[in-house]
């Protein structure tokens, strides 16, 4: 049986039981450069004409924190205690003029607000710390999860239904805000070699206008361009965020340049709230599922001047001496999960002269110190051959309870250009692993044995509540679904919506284990993002599969 089907961007014959709606959706507007659901950028009509990060305002979805008093309480970073309504709190956070950028009516927060939280729950003796990253999820991106998810359009502001944190009301103790992400600065240069800044402040200055932005995260700006740093003769122009800025931020409470990793506008390293967690002797762990050592789980831990140097990072997430510790290594993170694996290169300039021929992310060497095996302190799992990613993983963290040790988990997917080479593999929409093309046209295209030898974001959150929860211990956990920022900046709406849930599955992990194991009392979570891209729905009816013909029920 054949019925004919209007996916916004073109007309096509297809089988009910093979229509991929969204997949032909995206694919077409890739060959049209024209869809009349959605576009990415600032042009209209245009499908594709911005694949960075954007200024606009994040939101921020807290458990465990209504009615948790001063520092604990959304409330205490929002409305009235907003910092973006104090000009002299906003000059020492930015280190800049914040003419621009006060507003004495701000609802909103502030990203560094996030390690105030985290810092709070750490010092009023909350047991478990949880903080969960969709690494370039904006308002937008979750809205059309929403949308594609509920099959109906069910809301145009607000937090909104559709995925498990949305809709989690963590026995009441659930609240939503927003915030700020814009940098201290951009445009700042550095000698990775002596880990040091050149030009400290150097570049365009960070900030927020909610007279040109808008207010709330489902805004439009009066200026397009705005959120973009731009146009370039605009009197009031504010930097955009990447995710090393934003991430450092969130787990430092400082404002920084785009491109630190744990480190301030000079270069100065700083404590963040894993380090904080570990001094009151709390397990801590990260879990991505892109490469270990880039910005987000980075910035929990590490400290280097620039975000691209990826082996030395992952020295300090290991423990290990690095350029920034050579004497006095840190005491690295008792877990850490991620990708990278399979990722060889024989030349990185950016990673400076101790760069290691062979994986990018981390050494063979490196690999060898740590392992339990050769005498360190880590059960290694590894992507391998002929075997299950999640019950490879698994195994591993049960062993690393069993012995003592820590776990360091090292998967990916190779060969897939700039969007893909690290990751775990993409789902996309409709849950399976066979991704539209990009923007660029390139479209990655997974074997077999990428699917079954890599575990999912959320068997990785299991292995790392099966190890921190050991002993009963108190831990902290960052869990970061990173590929929603990959699959943004390919302007790939099928891969991004795939993206969304499958981080969504992780923080379902966590809030079952919670009920199962804990409470609202003493565990908290924060579900937020790093920063936002451009993506606008113009129609969202028109995400909503063909045989569905109401939009609001």
């Amino acid at each position: 049986m054949f019925r004919l089907i209007c996916l916004a961007c073109c007309l096509s014959i297809v089988s009910v039981a093979d229509a991929d709606e969204l997949k032909d959706l995206q694919t077409n507007a890739v060959s049209s450069r024209k869809c009349d659901a959605a576009h990415w950028g600032v042009v209209d009509g245009l499908y594709s004409s911005w694949t960075s990060h954007t200024n606009r305002l994040i939101p921020v979805y807290t458990f465990g924190t209504k009615g948790g008093g001063a520092g604990i309480d959304l409330s205490s970073y929002t409305d009235a205690n907003s910092v973006y309504r104090d000009r002299s709190r906003l000059q020492r956070l930015y280190r800049s003029d914040a003419e621009n950028t006060v507003d004495a009516d701000a609802p909103y927060m502030d990203q560094t607000n996030v390690f105030d939280l985290q810092r709070a729950a750490l010092e009023s003796g909350r047991k478990h710390v949880f903080v969960v990253v969709f690494d370039g999820m904006d308002w937008h991106t979750t809205r059309a999860a929403s949308i594609w998810n509920l099959q109906r359009v069910a809301y145009d502001e607000g937090r909104g239904a559709g995925t498990h944190f949305q809709e989690y009301q963590a026995d009441g103790t659930t609240q939503y805000g927003w915030m700020v992400t814009s940098p201290a600065s951009d445009g700042v240069q550095v000698d990775v070699n002596l880990q040091r800044v050149k030009n400290p402040g150097g570049g365009l200055a960070g900030g927020y206008n909610s007279r040109i932005g808008g207010a709330f995260p489902w805004s439009m700006p009066s200026v397009a361009e705005y959120l973009v740093a731009g146009p370039k003769e605009a009197l009031v122009r504010h930097a955009y965020t990447d995710s090393a800025a934003s991430a450092t931020s969130m787990f430092c409470g400082i404002k920084t340049y785009n491109g630190a990793i744990g480190v301030g506008p000079q270069g100065q390293p700083a404590l963040s709230a894993a380090h904080l967690a570990q001094a009151k002797g709390y397990k801590v762990g990260a879990v991505t599922s892109v490469p270990i050592s880039h910005a987000t789980p980075a910035a929990t831990y590490a400290h280097n001047v620039h975000r691209d140097d990826y082996q030395d990072i992952s020295r300090d997430l290991l423990g290990l001496p690095s350029i920034s510790h050579p004497e006095q290594p840190l005491q690295g993170l008792d877990l850490l999960i991620g990708g990278g694996y399979g990722v060889e290169v024989q030349t990185d300039g950016s990673q400076g002269e101790n760069f290691v021929p062979g994986n990018k992310y981390l050494t063979q060497s490196d690999l060898h110190a740590v392992d339990v095996a050769n005498g360190g302190r880590y059960v290694v799992a590894q992507r391998t051959v002929g075997v299950p990613g999640a019950d490879g993983l698994m195994t591993a963290a049960r062993q690393a309870v069993e012995k003592g040790a820590r776990l360091l988990g090292f998967f990916g997917v190779f060969d897939q250009g700039s969007h893909g080479s690290g990751n775990l593999p993409f789902a996309t929409a409709d849950r399976k692993y066979d991704p539209a093309p990009d923007a660029d046209g390139f479209t990655i295209a997974y074997q077999q044995a990428d699917l079954q030898e890599n575990p999912a974001l959320a068997d990785m959150a299991s292995a790392a509540l099966t190890v921190l929860a050991a002993d009963d211990s108190p831990f902290w956990l960052m869990v970061e679904a990173g590929d929603v920022d990959w699959a943004n900046h390919a302007n790939n709406l099928d891969d991004s919506i795939g993206a969304v849930n499958s981080g969504d599955a992780a923080v379902r992990v966590i809030t079952d284990w919670v009920e199962q194991n804990s409470n609202w009392d003493e565990s908290l979570l924060i579900v937020t993002a790093d920063h936002g891209h451009y993506l606008i729905i113009d129609r969202p009816e028109l995400l909503i599969r063909s045989g569905e013909t109401t939009a609001q029920r």
